[in-house]
C-alpha cells in the first residue's frame, strides 16, 4: 500500500467514526442547551411580569401617598381657617 492509502485507511477507520460521535454529542448539547434557553426565557418572562406587577404597586403607594398628603395639607388649611 502508498501512504496515501494508508493515511486515507486510518481517516476513514478512526477520524470517521470519532467525527460522527463528536457531531452526536454537539447535537446532544445543543438540543440540552436549546431546552436550557426556553426555560430561561420563561423565567425572564415571569421576572419580567412580577417586576411590573411590583412598579404597579409601588405607583399606587405613591400615589396613595400623594393624596394622603394632600388631604393632610387640606385639613390643615382649613383647621387655620376656622
Amino acid at each position: 500500500m502508498s501512504v496515501v492509502e494508508d493515511t486515507r485507511r486510518v481517516m476513514q477507520d478512526f477520524l470517521a467514526p470519532e467525527l460522527r460521535a463528536i457531531s452526536a454529542r454537539l447535537d446532544a448539547l445543543e438540543k440540552r442547551y436549546e431546552g436550557l434557553d426556553r426555560k430561561i426565557d420563561e423565567v425572564d418572562r415571569r421576572a419580567k411580569k412580577r417586576h411590573d406587577e411590583v412598579m404597579s404597586a409601588l405607583r399606587q403607594v405613591i400615589d396613595l401617598n400623594s393624596i394622603q398628603q394632600r388631604l393632610a395639607r387640606l385639613e390643615s388649611k382649613e383647621a387655620t381657617h376656622q
